[in-house]
């Protein structure tokens, strides 16, 4: 009862700006329900950044950031895939597959990724560490619904367990320009950083889907 009160309070006021600082969503099982939906403060962008961190077990393939608009599914998606060591980026449905990262399971990971519609290249940071620019496509991300904690094969749906995210995720972060080197390290290093002006995790609107709680951060003890 105690539960399903917090899924209802969750509900209630997911459409009021939230301070999540100390937060963090925790999906606790796979699902292909359990989601988080976030309201963006746009609809139109030619250039984008998303930083979140998340610490997880699965060596299967899963989704960390899922944006789709109405004509298409993988608008912007974040999405490690099963070989150990590729994490994908896909542009408007165009993806660029990122080798040699170091994804450890059971361990928290800043993530970053960039992308500008005029040059179309597109660049991941796995721990502070930028991999090369890879090209994709110039088109605008118009229309967007962003979800984590699933892979959208639909606008807002099409959910598929198999991909589903299991772990935590806090401190997400969009932009709707190419943040520079410098500013990703401050974001990694969580040294005065400017939020995202798109999604900012101390003024976040949300809407929670089945099983996805809110809970204090893990901070190590001194």
């Amino acid at each position: 009862m105690a539960f399903l009160l917090l899924l209802v309070m969750l509900t209630a006021c997911a459409a009021t700006p939230q301070d999540l600082s100390s937060k963090m969503f925790t999906f606790p099982e796979e699902t292909q329900t359990a989601n988080v939906r976030l309201t963006t403060s746009g609809q139109d962008f030619n250039a984008v950044t998303v930083c979140l961190r998340s610490i997880t077990d699965l060596a299967r393939s899963h989704a960390l950031f899922s944006v789709s608009t109405p004509s298409r599914d993988n608008a912007f998606l974040i999405f490690k895939e099963a070989a150990d060591d590729i994490i994908s980026v896909d542009v408007v449905n165009n993806g660029a597959r990122f080798g040699g990262q170091d994804y450890k399971l059971n361990m928290w990971h800043p993530i970053c990724s960039t992308w500008d519609s005029e040059s179309g290249l597109v660049q991941l940071w796995l721990d502070g560490k930028p991999s090369i620019k890879k090209f994709t496509r110039g088109s605008n991300i118009t229309g967007p619904i962003v979800i984590l904690g699933q892979e959208q094969d639909s606008y807002g749906g099409g959910f598929d367990r198999r991909q589903s995210f299991v772990g935590m995720i806090t401190d997400v972060h969009m932009w709707d320009y190419a943040l520079s080197s410098c500013e990703i390290q401050r974001y990694v290093d969580d040294r005065n950083f400017s939020p995202g002006n798109v999604l900012n995790w101390r003024a976040l609107e949300f809407q929670t889907t089945g099983r996805v709680l809110i809970e204090n951060k893990q901070l190590p003890c001194y």
